[in-house]
């Protein structure tokens, strides 16, 4: 079989998301446009005959973080060799930076056999939940003038700045809604709930305060007028764990945050909610 491994047009993206939404992800029905503004030559698929059969992610967050995702190989060419040729060509985008990536559980063992290590797991979280807007001075919606310090908080949770992707991801639309906590000059808090393909998902949902994080979820869930919530959390974080109780959600979904490379000092404590499962 003669595979040809190339980068992903723009409108490709919506079909790599299709290949997500098949392996049950739940992707975002709004997330190719902020996804592709994160890294628009981070995206590769294996080709067979002009049809797509496999697809790799390795978005490059600066010159020292990238994250691998969106890592699916068609079942009818599987064992013939076109997902190492992905994760080669993927590797070889990523040169000498730090790589996260997120693992289920079938395949942890073999990205240990390529150089990744566990850090945590991340767990998503699901159920219905019902909220009214709570009544908090320091709560806003995010507007174009709070991005700079949106992006400040942000790279406080995260490995790298990651500007360009915020720009788009915090734009509000139909689909999408955001909010901050405000605290003084700054802000101390901030979250993103997006429509998926089955219900709503939070992410991020970053805190100072488990208060804070309490009423920014409730916001955000008020927000779209409550439904199917599903929010990622990092495991060792048990304030985030006693929010999920708190409002009914319960674990469905598990994944490791892994390293290729030092992983990162984050302060798991108050990071309440994680991107995604795809894109970090």
């Amino acid at each position: 079989m003669d595979i040809e491994i190339r980068r992903a047009y723009r409108d490709e993206l919506v079909d790599i998301l299709e290949r997500a939404a098949a392996q049950g992800w739940n992707p975002g029905l709004g997330d190719a446009a902020p996804f592709w503004a994160a890294d628009p030559e981070g995206y590769l698929v294996a080709e067979a005959d002009k049809r797509v059969v496999g697809t790799i992610s390795l978005v490059r967050y600066g010159a020292d973080y990238a994250f691998l995702g969106f890592y699916i190989v068609d079942p009818q060419v599987r064992g013939q060799g076109v997902g190492l040729r992905l994760w080669n060509a993927a590797m070889d985008l990523a040169g000498g930076r730090l790589v996260g990536l997120d693992g289920v559980v079938t395949q942890q063992e073999n990205y240990r056999r390529s150089g990744f290590a566990y850090a945590h797991a991340n767990i998503r979280h699901g159920g219905r939940v019902e909220s009214a807007m709570p009544t908090d001075s320091r709560l806003t919606p995010v507007s174009p003038v709070h991005m700079p310090l949106i992006v400040d908080y942000d790279a406080r949770f995260t490995p790298a700045r990651r500007e360009a992707f915020l720009r788009e991801w915090l734009k509000e639309q139909e689909t999408r809604q955001s909010v901050a906590l405000l605290h003084g000059t700054g802000i101390s808090g901030y979250g993103t709930i997006r429509a998926s393909r089955e219900g709503f998902k939070i992410g991020p949902l970053f805190s100072d305060t488990d208060v804070g994080a309490e009423v920014i979820f409730r916001a955000l869930v008020a927000s779209v007028g409550g439904g199917e919530i599903f929010l990622d959390i990092p495991a060792p974080n048990a304030e985030a764990k006693a929010l999920c109780v708190r409002h009914g959600l319960s674990p469905v979904f598990e994944t490791a945050r892994m390293y290729r490379g030092a992983a990162p000092d984050l302060p798991l404590g108050h990071i309440y909610g994680i991107t995604s499962f795809e894109l970090g």
